[in-house]
């Protein structure tokens, strides 16, 4: 009999290292975040304290309890679009949690305790793992900056509150035109992210490397600045995003402008709504920006330079890319690109995927700005929408990360513009179902989006995709 408990205690043991990995990898390995930051923290009732708890008063039936936990989780886990990844980081956390399991019972054993340890091996794996992740680190960390220092690249960062990746891959095919160049991929803004993508895809050709840098936290950028060392720094539009970490919007400003301390830095083009010191390097950007048109066709606009008045057309939706793509315009003509060869290259920029990327299909206009999770953003693509003659259709779980008031403004624009309102997400649900009064639509479960908006949507119909969130917020 006390052998099936040890074997039962394992596996049970493994069940919850599971739910704790997953809740752990889905916010960046960072166990306050799990524990202070959680969108759903009753899970860690429902799915820790209570087996825990259940665990201790029916030890005696735990391969039953293993069972319908692990079905449970089955379950659990079933619902989400952003499941476990085995990577080597958790290959290794429940290497350790299987070993410490095992120690910790036959210590247990031979000391004939009632219980066996349950919190102590997940304990322990936890701190190991960490400290094992902490010393991989510092070799991957000295193997990216060997590898950077060798190529030697001009380094651009850029940063913002949002905006950053499309500024990011409009300066890439700006200056592909004239140079070798490389840049973080999709959204890697971390400095875990960035050492590895160095040490694993940046080429040994490349004469201009791009970098994104985001962060959650004070200190995040200026160790991506000093590790980095960018030559040249954008910092784009601020706003509260993110606020839930930084508390306050001074906070956020003051962990962006971290970049700015790059002991090679020749010049930074900063948004200028951010108040900084007058600096020979420092160029501002935004209020040269004159006569904005935005169509479902593209942009127009014209930016006011030294040298004249600069007249750009790009094929890209929505008037606040035109602050995007003149902060990479604005770079490009500092690495030496003529206004010319620059216009010709903003003419045949293509969207960055999944912001405002415009798809016809089925007879249906589908518009994806899934990635695109800021107020202003979001009211700009709706403003653009509601230039459509036809039903309007959107797609939106609201603004994450963000206050509850910019999710009433939010709704409101909603109202005005669309006909049909798709609700997905729990997190800003109550917010947009009390301040919507459009026909709703909830989806409990994102899986069968697809079917409802077959079911519900017609040819000639406009569907915006705004905004997106992992199913398990």
């Amino acid at each position: 009999m006390i052998w099936l408990h040890l074997i039962g205690h394992i596996i049970f043991v493994l069940l919850l290292g599971y739910y704790l990995i997953t809740n752990l990898q889905w916010y960046n390995y960072k166990l306050s975040r799990v524990i202070l930051h959680h969108h759903a923290p009753w899970q860690h009732i429902l799915f820790f304290l209570l087996p825990f708890f259940v665990y201790i008063g029916l030890r005696e039936y735990i391969i039953i309890f293993d069972i319908l936990f692990a079905g449970a989780l089955y379950v659990w886990q079933g619902g989400f679009d952003k499941k476990l990844v085995f990577t080597a980081r958790v290959k290794r956390f429940f290497m350790l949690l299987l070993l410490f399991t095992i120690f910790f019972d036959f210590i247990f054993l031979i000391k004939k305790l009632p219980l066996f340890s349950t919190l102590l091996p997940l304990a322990f794996a936890l701190l190991i793992s960490n400290l094992i992740e902490r010393f991989l680190f510092k070799l991957y960390a000295k193997e990216a900056k060997q590898k950077l220092d060798t190529i030697d690249p001009i380094v651009i960062a850029i940063t913002a509150s949002y905006g950053k990746t499309s500024i990011k891959n409009f300066l890439a095919q700006i200056l592909s035109s004239r140079f070798k160049v490389y840049h973080t991929p999709r959204s890697v803004n971390t400095i875990a992210g960035i050492m590895k993508d160095i040490n694993e895809n940046l080429p040994q050709d490349t004469h201009v490397y791009i970098v994104e840098a985001g962060a959650r936290e004070r200190g995040d950028i200026l160790e991506i600045a000093q590790f980095t060392q960018p030559h040249y720094v954008v910092i784009g539009k601020i706003g509260e995003q993110h606020i839930e970490y930084f508390k306050t919007l001074e906070n956020i400003i003051l962990t962006k402008l971290e970049l700015l301390h790059s002991p090679r830095l020749k010049k930074a083009f900063i948004w200028d709504g951010i108040e900084v010191k007058d600096d020979p390097k420092f160029v501002k950007f935004g209020k040269n920006i004159k006569n904005v048109q935005a169509t479902l066709d593209g942009i127009a606009w014209q930016i006011e330079t030294k040298e004249g008045t600069i007249a750009c057309k790009a094929p890209v939706l929505g008037a606040f890319n035109a602050l995007n793509i003149t902060a990479a315009v604005l770079v490009a003509h500092e690495l030496g690109m003529s206004w010319d060869a620059i216009c010709k290259a903003v003419a045949n920029l293509k969207s960055v995927e999944h912001r405002l990327q415009k798809i016809e299909a089925g007879g249906k206009v589908i518009i994806d700005d899934s990635f695109n999770g800021n107020l202003e953003g979001m009211i700009g693509s709706y403003e653009l929408v509601a230039t459509y003659v036809g039903r309007k259709v959107i797609v939106t779980p609201g603004i994450i990360e963000s206050t509850e008031e910019a999710n009433k403004k939010l709704a409101k624009k909603i109202d005005e513009v669309f006909d049909l309102v798709f609700i997905t997400g729990k997190i800003n649900r109550e917010i947009l179902e009390q301040n919507i009064t459009k026909p709703k639509i909830i989806v409990e479960d994102k899986s069968q989006l697809q079917n409802l908006l077959a079911q519900h949507t017609k040819p000639g119909d406009l569907i915006l995709f705004s905004n997106d969130t992992p199913s398990f917020m």
